[in-house]
């Protein structure tokens, strides 16, 4: 038989990303926290320094930490995000490049919404911050400002699912169609129904009811996108 390739060994810099990730989540350390100096991670890992120096360029490089030259209590690596932010950007960077069709997106998107809500309802977070989503969309004076607010609204509803990364992926997925959403709220014009979808979502997930939360979601992006999502029932 043809085609087989050699495996690739990973490379040491890699396992050592593994190792400090996974220390960032064991350990629960968040913004602020400082990661062990250069020399000590490399002696309790047991690899080269210049490993350990590799890593950390990655991790800075996805704005992971924050290193810092010199010697003392200030020198080293501080963590600025959660990995899981750092994901959002590489998911959005990833999509942007799959130039993908704007079908595909909201296809999925009504796919991950769908869960979320149905997720949240059953959860029954706290809404404070879907509510405060609304009230800014009230405010709005721009589509632009709008669909802001409207971005708020939908990752904090990806969020109220309790799902880490369905959460990262929502708001990769909303970044990604930031001139979609003030597209459609230029070409409605009146954000009176969807500022009705959002209520009524809202007061689904407030209300502990899965069957309408998922209903309401679907209704909103019918509205949103009927070009794309044709025929959705409400």
């Amino acid at each position: 038989m043809t085609g087989w390739q050699p495996v690739k060994k990973t490379r040491t810099f890699e396992d050592v990303l593994a190792q400090i990730e996974h220390r960032i989540g064991a350990d629960g350390l968040t913004a602020g926290d400082r990661l062990p100096h250069e020399r000590q991670l490399a002696e309790q890992l047991g690899v080269s320094r210049s490993s350990v120096r590799e890593a950390m360029r990655v991790l800075e490089t996805l704005g992971v930490v924050s290193s810092q030259v010199g010697r003392g209590p200030d020198a080293g690596a501080v963590l600025v995000s959660r990995p899981d932010s750092a994901l959002t950007d590489l998911l959005r960077l990833h999509l942007g490049l799959a130039a993908l069709e704007p079908r595909e997106v909201i296809d999925t998107r009504l796919m991950i919404e769908r869960w979320a809500a149905a997720r949240a309802a059953t959860n029954r977070p706290d809404t404070s911050g879907l509510a405060a989503a609304v009230e800014g969309m009230d405010r709005a004076r721009s589509p632009e400002e709008f669909v802001e607010h409207d971005t708020a609204f939908h990752c904090a509803l990806a969020e109220a699912s309790g799902n880490r990364l369905l959460a990262a992926f929502m708001r990769s997925l909303r970044d990604s169609l930031g001139r979609y959403a003030v597209e459609a709220v230029v070409r409605l014009g009146n954000t009176a129904g969807l500022q009705e979808d959002h209520r009524r979502i809202l007061r689904a997930v407030r209300d502990g009811d899965p069957d309408d939360a998922v209903r309401a979601v679907t209704a909103h992006l019918g509205r949103a996108y009927p070009a794309l999502l044709p025929g959705l029932p409400d």
